[in-house]
């Protein structure tokens, strides 16, 4: 058995002449208890759930305290609810509320004399300041090194009616579709083969709202944080850029050594594993950080991406084996075999499922010993496999349809009667819902994993080539 070799980048935080976005816990614990579900985001901002925006000032000094309390308030004597414009803690550190001025734009309180705590306090210098923010002059000496942008120079929000994408010229007007239950709140994602551009679409509607608009055409993306966030990889481009979708703004590039592809979240870890098969190396981002932390080397030219029970599988394109990485055996290698023209994995009750796309057939293998448990017949171009409670779902794109699988046996097939090419296949975070993109027709159909049953197909005026649907997030003015 060989051992993975493991390289491991640790970035360490300078508390010297520059703060770090992480707040204190106390004050952060402090916000949780007293404003359930603000989002204190990775780079320091504060967002209420009224979408109220709260910018961190740390002290030069932190003061000696045995319990973290407000000191002093602006207006005064007000509590954390009623959003003041100035909150000073007895350890020094400082909020200061987002205001809009008479002529619309993001500054803080003006005040001829600010408190000291203000006057010496100190922005996280690796923030991402909102758009146009006005800071007044006396208080310019908390902004250090931070780049403040005050023209908006870097929001991505594209009009897809003014910008006019050429490929949305083709399509037809507006179709009537009824929203389902399940899709209320939620938005969705589109890429296309055809536009830089990712394209947000409500549910039950055909053409976009409008689009994000993209360096370079995406490879991957993926929503975390409960959709605040997306993750993007694109061609020709060492990084990861992230992207706020509450203000439509690149608000982090990630840089990595070389050009990542396939992007995996692992939700209960707040882990994001992406591949760079030309380097042979996955990369594990920290999705509370939004840092890169690690970076392991594998064999082969790694796709496939699977994470479950703690071993990472993949497959390397360029000589069909597959391999597992065990993450909590000192990630230790385990060569699985090879196998032609894979086109998923699976992994349930320590057996791992193996699909082939030009055999259609299904591979079963036992992981202690590596023997083949059983072999099946399965749909026709088998692309993409899902577990879901006790079955596993199984994504023909030949015939379009959805066979489920329980303890070995097949138990059912859904008919998605696209009559297109079915390829994309994802689970909707947080439900028992998948949705599946037929790239042919344009389509995306609802299915409930639950019950293995269809619910609703709904048709796009854009082409798809992969669609990621989420939660819905307030969106800044």
């Amino acid at each position: 058995m060989r051992k993975l070799l493991l390289t491991i980048g640790i970035f360490l935080i300078s508390c010297a002449s520059v703060f770090a976005a992480k707040l204190p816990d106390d004050v952060r614990n402090y916000i949780n208890t007293n404003i359930p579900g603000a989002d204190i985001r990775f780079d320091g901002v504060i967002i209420f759930p009224s979408n109220t925006i709260y910018l961190p000032l740390f002290p030069s000094l932190f003061s000696d305290i045995t319990k973290l309390q407000i000191k002093e308030t602006i207006p005064a004597n007000k509590n954390l609810k009623q959003e003041p414009d100035i909150v000073i803690f007895n350890n020094d550190f400082v909020l200061l509320k987002v205001l809009t001025d008479n002529e619309g734009n993001r500054t803080v309180l003006h005040m001829p004399i600010p408190p000291l705590q203000v006057r010496t306090g100190l922005l996280p210098q690796d923030m991402l300041v909102p758009s146009g923010l006005i800071i007044p002059e006396n208080l310019k000496g908390i902004i250090g090194n931070l780049k403040i942008d005050t023209k908006g120079e870097d929001v991505i929000k594209v009009d897809t009616k003014e910008t006019f994408e050429e490929f949305l010229s083709e399509t037809e007007p507006e179709i009537t579709q009824t929203l389902i239950s399940q899709l209320k709140n939620k938005i969705l994602y589109v890429t296309t083969n055809y536009s830089k551009n990712i394209q947000v679409v409500e549910p039950a509607q055909a053409s976009p709202k409008y689009a994000l608009a993209q360096k370079s055409i995406p490879i991957d993306i993926k929503a975390v944080s409960n959709g605040k966030f997306l993750l993007v990889t694109s061609f020709e481009r060492p990084f990861v850029d992230v992207i706020s979708v509450s203000d439509s703004r690149f608000i982090k590039q990630i840089d990595l050594p070389s050009n990542p592809e396939e992007i995996l979240v692992d939700e209960s870890s707040e882990k994001a594993y992406i591949t760079s098969p030309l380097a042979s190396t996955i990369f594990v981002i920290d999705l509370k950080s939004m840092s890169l932390i690690q970076k392991i080397k594998v064999n082969g030219y790694c796709e496939k991406l699977l994470l479950s029970n703690n071993k990472l599988f993949y497959v390397d394109k360029l000589n069909h084996e597959i391999w597992a990485i065990e993450l909590d055996n000192d990630y230790e290698l385990k060569d699985i075999g090879k196998f032609p023209n894979v086109s998923a994995l699976a992994f349930k009750d320590n057996k791992l499922y193996i699909s082939s796309r030009t055999k259609s057939r299904i591979a079963v293998i036992d992981y202690s010993t590596l023997g083949l448990i059983n072999e099946f017949t399965t749909v026709n171009k088998p692309v993409a496999m899902k577990v879901f409670n006790n079955s596993i779902y199984v994504l023909g794109a030949q015939n379009n349809e959805l066979q489920r699988i329980v303890n070995g046996s097949v138990v059912d097939t859904i008919l998605l009667n696209t009559e297109g090419f079915s390829t994309g296949f994802h689970i909707i975070s947080g439900t028992n819902l998948g949705v599946i993109a037929d790239m042919k027709t344009n389509k995306y159909s609802i299915i409930d994993l639950a019950k293995g049953k269809l619910l609703k197909t709904y048709s796009l005026n854009i082409p798809i080539k992969d669609i990621i649907i989420t939660d819905k997030v307030k969106l800044f003015d």
